[in-house]
């Protein structure tokens, strides 16, 4: 892929890696997982207005993937990226079927390589430990990001190595095998699929959610992109699918960024995290005011991507509820199904249970007389149901 050579700046703008919780730092480019407290590292950015100037005219000649926000993002060595053409997924308008005076926007992610938003943090996580040194690279997963973790290792030449509940739709493992992974099988959910990794051993860098520090990177263009397609004029509310909570925790911190560079005021979209009844740690400590989710003690849901029992940056997704006024919401898998068939008669899309459950949760914020007639809302539709 070309990119041109003339507009791109000349110097990362990437500094340091800094604690989420204690705000210590450590250098860039040295392995990294949590830090000596526990807690995610997160990129910390040199900006000023000066550089958002620079940044927005160099975005008019280049490819619409998520690497035109290169600058904002941690690599290296830009030039020798594995690149699969991840990023840059259309916002679609509804118009058949949101609530009455709504202006309803569907972020649609499943154009990604593997079909899902996944693709995005492990191409910045994988191009990362590839730059570091990685011997292999690992994960368990519930789908998606087993998916993309595989792909984007194949494509790196890097060894790879995934666990899935046994549950787990059986095309995931047949595609991870396809590129050559290794893959695990536990009985459980993601906590039991993790210890059977530590189990296996061998010195594989672990890319679970928030564990390293570029997943949340890769993530938080998909709110450089809203930011930039919606005119540097961000929506009233943005309903997110949260599992690990990598999107929220990553879009949070990309406005945050904007703003510094001067391309975004200090307007905040009220996020929204949307979990399933069956297992929805989050919304039960966002509605209960505590900074951290008791892990669910009995996962129950056939919504994989949601089927996620402990987010290791719980305070990070409570703190940018908290922040932006936000809320959320608990949705019965008994709607999902006509949500979906909702989705593909009235508007001719084919959406992902994810993406119902968010469009679920708008009806009910809509009902409840939160989200308003004349308010904006992006809705995160985050996987191909193909996929499963």
């Amino acid at each position: 892929m070309s990119d041109d050579k003339t507009s791109a700046t000349t110097s990362r703008w990437a500094r340091e890696l800094v604690c989420s919780k204690t705000g210590g730092t450590v250098p860039l480019d040295e392995p990294a997982f949590l830090s000596p407290a526990g807690f995610p590292w997160l990129v910390r950015y040199d900006l000023d207005p000066q550089k958002g100037h620079q940044l927005r005219d160099a975005l008019a000649t280049r490819p619409w993937t998520l690497w035109r926000y290169r600058e904002l993002l941690p690599l290296l060595d830009f030039d020798d990226r594995i690149d699969l053409g991840e990023g840059g997924t259309p916002l679609v308008r509804l118009r058949r079927t949101g609530p009455a005076g709504v202006e309803v926007w569907l972020k649609e992610e499943s154009g990604n390589p593997t079909g899902s938003f996944k693709d995005r943090g492990l191409s910045l996580a994988v191009n990362r430990a590839r730059e570091l040194g990685a011997p292999g690279v690992e994960l368990a997963s519930a789908g998606n990001a087993a998916l993309a973790l595989t792909a984007f290792a194949a494509a790196a030449g890097l060894p790879a190595r995934v666990a899935l509940p046994e549950d787990t739709p059986p095309t995931v493992a047949e595609r991870c095998r396809q590129v050559g992974a290794e893959v695990l099988t536990s009985p459980g959910t993601l906590v039991e699929a993790a210890a059977r990794l530590a189990e296996r051993g061998g010195g594989y860098w672990n890319l679970s959610t928030l564990k390293e520090p570029y997943r949340v990177e890769g993530k938080k263009t998909m709110g450089l992109e809203l930011a930039e397609q919606m005119g540097w004029d961000l929506p009233d509310w943005i309903i997110y699918p949260t599992g690990g909570g990598t999107g929220i925790v990553g879009m949070h911190k990309a406005f945050a960024e904007l703003e510094t560079l001067g391309l975004l005021g200090a307007k905040r979209p009220r996020f929204v995290v949307v979990q399933m009844a069956g297992c929805a740690p989050m919304v039960r400590a966002f509605h209960a005011g505590t900074e951290h989710a008791e892990p669910w003690a009995d996962p129950r849901t056939k919504v994989w991507g949601l089927r996620v029992p402990k987010a290791i940056g719980d305070f990070l997704i409570l703190r940018a509820l908290r922040e932006t006024g936000g809320t959320a919401v608990a949705v019965a898998e008994e709607r999902i199904e006509g949500i979906t068939e909702r989705s593909a008669k009235g508007e001719g899309l084919r959406i992902g249970p994810e993406g119902a459950a968010c469009l679920a949760a708008l009806d009910d914020l809509a009902a409840a007389g939160q989200v308003l007639p004349g308010q904006r809302v992006v809705v995160f539709q985050t996987g191909n149901p193909d996929n499963y």
